[in-house]
C-alpha cells in the first residue's frame, strides 16, 4: 500500500515538474481543411508546413535555446465539430524531437468524414483552449491558416475580446486562389481576404497576417511567418 501511494505521489510530482518546465514560446498551428481545399492543396499544405519546419533557418531558430524550448502543436479545422490534432504538444529540445514532429506531420492522411464548412471562429476558440494548457510558456501564439472567410459558427470578430483576456497572440496565414482568371484577380482576392483576416482574426499588439500566393507558395510563406514569430521581423523570402 505504501509503495502504491509513493508511486502515485512520484507520478504526480513528475507530471507537475514537467508542466512547470520553462518554455519560451508555445505555437499552435491551425490548418484549413474546409471544402474549398482539395486533395492536392491539402497535401501542399501538410508538406509545406513540414518543409518550413525543416528549413535550416527555422530549425536553427527553434533549437537555439534548448534550455527554454519551443513547444509545438498542430491541428486541422473545417466545420464546427471538425478540429483534429495532427501533432499533440511537443517540446522541441533536440534535433531528434524536431525530426520526429516533422515525420508525424508528413505522415498525416486526409480524413473523409469532416464537414466542408469554414468555422473560423470555432477554430480560434479551439486553438485558444489548446494554448490555455501552456501557462508555463513565456509567449503563446495561435497561427490560423485559411483560404476563405468564415461561413459557420460564431463570427471571429465577436470572439476576439473573449480570447484577448488569455494574453495570447493570433497570427494568420492567408492563402490566395491557385487558378484565377488573371494575376490581377488573384492579387485583388488576396488583398480582400488579407483585410478580412486582419480585421476579424489577428489579435495582439504584434499580430500580423502573412500571405501565400496559392498553396504552391505555402511552404515559403510559412517559413517567413515562423521566422518572424521566432526571430522577430525578417525580410520576405519572395
Amino acid at each position: 500500500m505504501k509503495r502504491a501511494l509513493l508511486t502515485a505521489a512520484c507520478a504526480l510530482w513528475a507530471g507537475t515538474a514537467t508542466a512547470e518546465q520553462p518554455c519560451r514560446h508555445a505555437l499552435a498551428l491551425g490548418l484549413d481543411v474546409s471544402g474549398s481545399v482539395d486533395a492536392r492543396e491539402y497535401r501542399l499544405q501538410i508538406n509545406g508546413l513540414a518543409t518550413a519546419l525543416d528549413s535550416p533557418p527555422v530549425r536553427a531558430a527553434i533549437l537555439a535555446q534548448p534550455e527554454t524550448p519551443i513547444e509545438l502543436m498542430v491541428f486541422e479545422w473545417s466545420g464546427p465539430k471538425d478540429q483534429l490534432t495532427l501533432l499533440p504538444w511537443t517540446r522541441l529540445t533536440t534535433a531528434d524531437d524536431l525530426d520526429t514532429a516533422i515525420t508525424q506531420i508528413q505522415s498525416t492522411e486526409r480524413r473523409t468524414d469532416a464537414t466542408p464548412g469554414t468555422a473560423l471562429g470555432v477554430a480560434m476558440l479551439h486553438g485558444a483552449a489548446q494554448l490555455a494548457q501552456r501557462s508555463h510558456c513565456w509567449r503563446r501564439t495561435l497561427d490560423i491558416s485559411g483560404d476563405g472567410k468564415s461561413n459557420l459558427g460564431p463570427r471571429p470578430r465577436t470572439l476576439k475580446q473573449r480570447i484577448a483576456t488569455q494574453g495570447i497572440t493570433i497570427n494568420a496565414l492567408v492563402i490566395g486562389a491557385d487558378n484565377p482568371a488573371s494575376g490581377d484577380i488573384r492579387e485583388q482576392g488576396i488583398a480582400e481576404l488579407t483585410a478580412y483576416f486582419s480585421a476579424e482574426v489577428i489579435l495582439g499588439p504584434h499580430a500580423f497576417t502573412e500571405t501565400a500566393l496559392g498553396f504552391e507558395d505555402y511552404a515559403t510563406a510559412m517559413q517567413t511567418k515562423l521566422l518572424r514569430e521566432l526571430d522577430g521581423l525578417v525580410l520576405s523570402l519572395r
